[in-house]
């Protein structure tokens, strides 16, 4: 039995990402997938950076930013 997460980025924008986590169950060849999607959407914000470096493994990351480029898009909202 081998558990995996794959992690989709999805809508990748100048301003934003979405990322997509879903974990899988590998038994006797087959794969199922165990839990349900779990997406979260980040900010091109000095925030949203921080996040998504804390939680995306580097490959994953280096592309967003890669994107993103140095300097944040979005503004951080204060309530």
């Amino acid at each position: 039995m081998e558990l995996t997460t794959k992690i989709t980025l999805d809508m990748l924008t100048q301003d934003s990402v979405s990322v997509l986590k879903q974990q899988f169950l590998t038994f006797n060849n087959v794969e199922m997938q165990v839990g349900g999607n779990i997406r979260n959407t980040y900010a091109n914000s000095v925030s949203g950076r921080k996040l998504i470096k804390s939680i995306l493994p580097n490959d994953y990351y280096n592309a967003v930013i890669a994107v993103w480029g140095d300097t944040p898009t979005v503004e951080e909202i204060i309530e």
